[in-house]
């Protein structure tokens, strides 16, 4: 894959858009910050709550995990009651773990991408 792109902080959550071979992907990307993580899953449940996005396929990138004293995804999992949102959503939804800065994780996002770009 090359070196990761450059990279800008993330702060909370980001909602990023991307279009790839005519497919709008919407990333919900979020980070070590734990104060932000009640914001985070409240944006959450909105956008997996509208109307347009209700058949997508939804990939949810925890960044940043080449910090030091970050959450386990067990933990940051069940702080986002993950399982349940998962249960009860319509979409199918991924969870990955990445580090936009040293690339670590960016092979499974593009895997993801091509995956569902091939749908």
């Amino acid at each position: 894959m090359g070196s990761p792109p450059s990279t800008l902080p993330t702060v909370g959550t980001n909602l990023t858009d991307l279009t790839l071979k005519k497919k709008k992907v919407t990333f919900m990307v979020d980070s070590a910050n734990i104060a932000q993580i009640s914001s985070s899953c409240i944006q959450l449940l909105s956008v997996l709550a509208a109307e347009p996005l209700s058949n997508a396929s939804v990939l949810i990138l925890f960044n940043k995990r080449d910090m030091p004293c970050i959450m386990s995804l067990v933990e940051i999992k069940s702080l986002f009651r993950m399982d349940d949102i998962i249960a009860s959503a319509t979409q199918p939804i991924t969870i990955l773990e990445v580090s936009a800065r040293s690339g670590e994780g960016l092979q499974e996002v593009w895997n993801w991408l091509e995956s569902i770009t091939v749908k």
